[in-house]
């Protein structure tokens, strides 16, 4: 009898060494439309897991709910079932006031102000994503001639704590947005000898002190721009990983 992971509810074989991770579990629908054979094998409280087909490379994409230590679970479950790429596809507020609404942030690295990742690293220990990574997102979004950021992002617990003083103070520091769960990929992956970035779409902006507002019963959750921008998003990681597994092929056959 197979053997589960305790909250994903998946096990060996489930899921693939490449893996997608958004937050919202409504999103793993919606990314799934990108994948070929796609099958959901796993879905408990917010995690839920499709695997499928993009070209000829096994993927996952599995939910992780809002916030780090969310995050870190399915970190720990996936990591017991052998996943070595991940990247989180994800939404983001931006700190400038030249980001706009649906742009990509790509982040290289991230300010962590979280508790959860304290826990697996002191406070003085990088959470920085993986070179590879973010050269291959980099260059799928130039090519694409996609709209993007590339830089640091803050990673915040308290969401509804974030003001424009502290948009600003980050802002001054040259971090381009702020989010919730990209501090516990970067040091979980880094930690873990696994590889990992997070490509964010803009949602909001904390310097124009514009963040998600209340909507109506009934009412998308998703700003329109904002759920075409997650499907490009989702494209873009995509191809990055597909490149990333091109090149090791390569590098593996010399």
């Amino acid at each position: 009898m197979k053997k589960l992971q305790p909250h994903l509810m998946v096990g060996e074989g489930d899921v693939a060494e490449c893996v997608l991770i958004p937050g919202d579990p409504k999103r793993v629908e919606l990314m799934a439309e990108h994948l070929t054979q796609a099958k959901k094998v796993g879905e408990n409280r917010q995690f839920v897991t499709v695997t499928g087909w993009y070209k000829d490379m096994r993927v996952s994409i599995v939910s992780s709910g809002i916030g780090v230590p969310a995050m870190l679970i399915t970190l720990e479950e996936l990591y017991k079932l052998g996943c070595k790429k991940l990247i989180r596809v994800g939404t983001t507020g931006a700190l400038k006031k030249n980001i706009q609404l649906g742009d990509l942030v790509i982040a290289t690295a991230t300010v962590r102000t979280d508790g959860g990742t304290l826990a697996y690293a002191p406070a003085g220990y990088p959470a920085v994503a993986d070179w590879r990574v973010v050269k291959a997102l980099v260059e799928v979004c130039t090519a694409k001639r996609v709209k993007f950021h590339e830089g640091i992002v803050w990673t915040n617990d308290a969401y509804y704590a974030e003001s424009a003083q502290d948009a600003k103070k980050w802002e001054e520091m040259n971090v381009l947005s702020v989010e919730m769960e990209s501090s516990a990929l970067f040091v979980f992956s880094s930690i873990k000898r696994t590889m990992a970035g997070s490509i964010l779409v803009v949602d909001g902006n904390l310097a124009l002190e514009r963040k998600k507002s209340e909507v109506l019963e009934g009412q998308a959750a998703y700003d329109p721009l904002v759920l075409e921008r997650i499907h490009v998003a989702t494209d873009c990681a995509l191809d990055a990983l597909y490149v990333i597994n091109v090149q090791e092929r390569r590098y593996e056959s010399h």
